[in-house]
């Protein structure tokens, strides 16, 4: 008689899914160019140095190549989907790594929820701007998380296939309206005011330096992606470069012409009189272009959102799928889908987690921009700031241990110190700021704050309980898994 036997769930993701394209493409997704552009930077340049938030942008690039150095270092001899998580395990031990994983998932799914609120109002008010109809920003919300849990779901390129369509659109229309404001010589004439000492000094230098770092939020998610790459230990390094360069070089362009547009000396004013600071880069757009690149704008941001909301599902997929698969969550997290090698049950978690923290806000009739965006997406900055500074001391002293001769000191020792102490001082930074970034009372925001080490704590606790039942598991955390 013979007994048929069940197979082993599947704990492998799909090999070979992804070139450096797709990688990019989900990176710069993450990041949101259009988003940050039109909605991020005016408020930034507001509050900020005013027009010297061009030059802070070349400094965040600076610092984020030095993060960079260390960490596509580490990339090539740890391919895990677990990225940030990984790499702390594997250079500051299992505990630490069990406090970054839960950071990790703090961090990517306040990011992707709160980006609900920002889709659900824009999508709401152009369905009402120009087809008259008037739809609940919840409605919105709702559908695009609907299509998004079947995205995530399902074949990852399928996932990136969508996005490399929309970003590709972002980037036009910006720099149409880059070309149309230089064309024309701008307000005032075409200058380099902005990376002057005193301009770049001006205004509230640590506040623009905090809306600069987080619009490059999602281009460390290279690693997430590894173990579905072609040639990962060269195709992250490659595709982490390439998204710093490419992201930071079109914000400095772009947003330089954003001051050229207006006049370096009339930017800070102009942006105080519009009632919505997000308006702006449209009013620059109906005056330097026409009405048609606008309406594309108005398109291609509720598409920037949705391209962001996609791809940290992605990551925020994983981050459940690495946590399950090595023991610090349930184990069913760690199984991908039989057909597809998706991480489905992380996914099925994502959507649910962002499903019932999006119900709340909704039945508490909170703003969708003001509250759930605002609220949530600085929670995740702060988190993935912190994964950063902990990931360069990971790499500080993983290469302290296993030496530096094949990839140099310079590039894996003095270079992941420097970056460490640069973000420690922009976490510190965004934590004494958190009221201005978020716009709520000092207490909610403090207390939003104290989420970061709340979930550190269950992270360390997960990782003891895995020592006592498992000590060969905890000692293999973050392990690469090709």
């Amino acid at each position: 008689m013979n007994v048929a036997v069940e197979p082993s769930p599947s704990t492998e993701l799909r090999k070979d899914a992804l070139g450096l394209g797709f990688i990019v493409f989900f990176v710069i997704s993450a990041a949101g160019p259009l988003v940050a552009i039109a909605g991020g930077f005016p408020i930034g340049i507001m509050l900020g140095n005013g027009a010297g938030t061009p030059a802070l942008l070349v400094a965040t690039v600076v610092i984020l190549l030095a993060f960079a150095a260390g960490y596509t270092a580490m990339a090539r001899h740890i391919t895990n989907a677990g990225g940030f998580y990984a790499f702390t395990a594997r250079g500051l031990g299992g505990s630490a790594g069990g406090a970054a994983a839960l950071l990790a998932l703090l961090g990517y799914n306040t990011m992707q929820i709160g980006l609900y609120g920002m889709f659900g109002a824009v999508a709401s008010g152009f369905l009402g701007a120009h087809a008259g109809v008037a739809v609940p920003w919840w409605v919105c919300s709702l559908v695009a998380m609907a299509s998004i849990a079947v995205l995530g779901y399902r074949q990852i390129d399928l996932s990136a296939k969508v996005l490399s369509i929309l970003v590709m659109g972002e980037y036009v229309v910006v720099l149409i309206l880059d070309v149309a404001i230089l064309k024309t010589g701008g307000a005032h004439g075409i200058d380099a005011s902005s990376f002057t000492p005193r301009v770049f000094l001006g205004g509230t230098p640590a506040i623009g330096f905090l809306f600069c770092f987080a619009s490059f939020i999602g281009f460390e998610a290279t690693t997430i992606y590894s173990e579905e790459a072609k040639d990962p230990k060269r195709t992250v390094p490659l595709a982490t470069y390439i998204s710093v360069l490419l992201i930071g070089g079109f914000y400095a362009f772009s947003v330089w012409c954003m001051v050229i547009g207006a006049g370096s000396a009339q930017i800070v004013k102009t942006l105080a009189a519009l009632s919505d600071p997000t308006t702006f880069l449209y009013s620059l757009s109906d005056h330097y272009a026409n009405g048609t690149l606008t309406a594309a704008m108005s398109v291609l941001f509720i598409t920037s959102v949705y391209a962001g909301l996609l791809a940290f599902h992605n990551s925020a997929s994983r981050y459940f799928f690495a946590s399950g698969r090595e023991g610090l969550l349930p184990a069913s997290l760690g199984r991908t889908h039989p057909a597809h090698s998706s991480p489905h049950v992380g996914s099925l978690w994502q959507s649910g987690i962002a499903a019932v923290v999006v119900v709340a806000f909704i039945a508490a009739h909170a703003d969708p921009v003001l509250t759930l965006f605002s609220w949530l997406t600085n929670v995740a900055t702060l988190c993935i700031i912190a994964l950063m500074a902990l990931s360069s001391a990971a790499v500080f002293r993983f290469f302290g241990r296993h030496g530096t001769r094949e990839d140099g000191a310079w590039r894996v020792r003095a270079l992941p110190l420097v970056a460490g102490v640069a973000l420690a001082v922009v976490l510190v930074l965004a934590v004494v700021n958190f009221p201005v970034l978020t716009g709520a009372s000092a207490g909610l925001s403090y207390a939003l704050t104290a989420l970061l080490p709340v979930f550190a704590i269950v992270g360390v606790i997960a990782a003891a309980r895995l020592r006592r039942r498992d000590p060969r598991a905890f000692d293999r955390l973050g392990s690469s898994k090709l």
